[in-house]
């Protein structure tokens, strides 16, 4: 499956304009490489941008994979915070009703890919048609009515709201890999949604396996 972003129009003028005014920007674009072979997929797995990474949109990054197979990957940064928006204005810009909702919630740069596109990553005590179980109690869902559901209390236990993903085509993650850009590192949802973003890199840096 290929996931979709919350809003129904692929835009996010609403958001656009907080975050205009919070002085908040994300943009890139992805760059294609010859595809190799494929592997076990990484869905579920984080990604840690190792010392030879260089590209700015992913130094030190911590990707969180929701999708990997034949046809490319999908993942989201989970330590680059961007600031803090009402999610009364979020609910209304997706023409949901607003009504009894409060609270703000924190913005994170998900990946330079679609930047006006909102995703949330969260535990999957929280489900809706729209909602795709990654593994290991970890979701992601693609529809407005999580941020209502959030800002009513009756929303997943924990969250992250992430605007753009990191994307790869077919094999280009494979090669990014090979040259060592990446290590894969096991995931779970303390350290998806640990509130710490300063500390992610280096605890999930710590996971790597070295081998000898």
């Amino acid at each position: 499956m290929r996931i979709c972003g919350l809003f129904r129009d692929g835009t996010l003028p609403g958001l656009a304009f907080v975050l205009m005014l919070l002085a908040l920007s994300a943009g890139g674009t992805e760059k294609a490489v010859p595809a190799v072979a494929q592997s076990a997929s990484l869905a579920g797995q984080f990604l840690v941008a190792t010392d030879e990474l260089r590209d700015p949109r992913f130094v030190r990054t911590v990707v969180y994979m929701v999708e990997h197979d034949a046809r490319g990957a999908m993942g989201f940064i989970v330590n680059r915070p961007l600031g803090e928006v009402p999610i009364a204005a979020l609910v209304e810009r997706s023409g949901l009703d607003s009504k009894d909702v409060s609270g703000d919630i924190r913005v994170h740069y998900g990946g330079p890919v679609d930047p006006g596109r909102a995703f949330m990553l969260h535990t999957s005590d929280y489900a809706i048609d729209a909602t795709h179980v990654v593994k290991d109690g970890i979701a992601v869902t693609s529809h407005p009515e999580i941020l209502r559901a959030i800002g009513t209390g009756v929303g997943p236990r924990r969250s992250l709201f992430a605007l753009g993903y990191a994307g790869w085509a077919a094999g280009q993650l494979e090669g990014e890999i090979k040259g060592g850009a990446w290590v894969i590192v096991p995931a779970d949802e303390a350290l998806v949604f640990d509130e710490n973003s300063e500390k992610k890199w280096e605890r999930a840096m710590a996971r790597r396996t070295i081998t000898l």
